[in-house]
């Protein structure tokens, strides 16, 4: 356990020297949006088209795995929602909520930490369950908030829902890999210099940007937001492990996987979508910092355990 505490140290390092910077004035809030941006746009963009123009889809697709990865983030999302519900909640605060518990760092955390711990070989998995988040669960927070304010579900939700989802360039980059692989195109010796050095940056620097965010944050609505944070860091990879073992058996390398990655904190993006929609977004800030911090020893002690 402490060997896989002592892998993933670095990793949290470059995430406290973010925070570090950020809090001192070394690193402003627009240097941070600007890094992030890099990072979402570029960065994390060449990394994925790098791994995804190596792979097929068929690769990338396992039936069982997805099946187990959707029933056990939809179980968290399910319990999210009663709890808020519970407390009174309306069904945006309860979308907001649920999104916050089921939705981990997959992008800038979760791609970069476990395809160096496990290797190219969990690729394929991280690649499926970062698809299965932004294209299922941001489109249902969507589909939920839209509805509740416009009093109905209309195809007008789908079409602006369909043309983000075009738009996002992870998707845009895991697509595109995906064709070229798809096509047999050869990448030419430059342009694959180019997308890996590019690529390279997408780790150091998404950490970094985490950290930094994170110095922004507020930890306001402590009590709902240690109970979310809980949610994501426990009941989460607890509800993908029984999905994984007991209802869609994968290989043990999957599930490793699959569960480390239900382990991951917050996303930045719920955030983003709270923030965006004026819902809650000091409860998900605090939940981003809390689950950030306690996953030092809650990510370890998974790895560790499934590993």
């Amino acid at each position: 356990m402490l060997a896989i505490f002592l892998e993933t140290v670095p990793f949290f390092a470059l995430i406290g020297l973010g925070y570090g910077a950020a809090r001192r004035g070394f690193f402003s809030e627009t240097a941070t949006a600007a890094l992030t941006k890099f990072v979402f746009f570029f960065a994390l963009s060449a990394m994925l088209f790098r791994f995804s123009a190596s792979l097929t889809i068929t690769e990338i697709f396992d039936a069982r795995l997805a099946s187990a990865y959707l029933l056990g983030t939809l179980a968290v999302y399910g319990i999210a929602t009663a709890v808020a519900f519970a407390r009174r909640q309306d069904l945006q605060t309860a979308a907001i909520e649920a999104q916050t518990a089921a939705i981990g760092n997959a992008g800038f955390l979760g791609l970069p930490m476990l395809s160096l711990l496990y290797g190219d070989a969990a690729v394929p998995s991280i690649i499926l369950m970062l698809t299965i988040d932004l294209v299922v669960f941001a489109t249902l927070l969507v589909v939920l908030v839209a509805g509740a304010r416009e009093g109905r579900i209309s195809a007008q939700i789908f079409r602006s829902v369909a043309l983000g989802l075009l738009r996002n360039p992870m998707i845009m980059s895991i697509s595109a890999g995906l064709a070229v692989s798809a096509l047999g195109l050869p990448v030419p010796h430059v342009m694959s210099e180019f997308v890996t050095l590019l690529g390279n940056a997408a780790t150091p620097c998404a950490l970094f940007a985490i950290g930094a965010s994170l110095a922004s944050k507020s930890a306001e609505r402590l009590a709902v937001a240690g109970w979310l944070s809980f949610a994501k860091l426990v009941l989460h990879p607890l509800c993908v492990a029984a999905a994984v073992f007991l209802i869609f058996p994968v290989t043990p390398f999957q599930a490793a996987v699959a569960i480390s990655a239900a382990a991951m904190p917050v996303a930045g993006n719920v955030f983003m979508m709270a923030q965006h929609y004026g819902i809650a977004p000091q409860r998900v800030s605090a939940a981003i910092l809390i689950s950030t911090a306690l996953s030092i020893v809650t990510l370890s002690t998974i790895i560790g355990l499934v590993r």
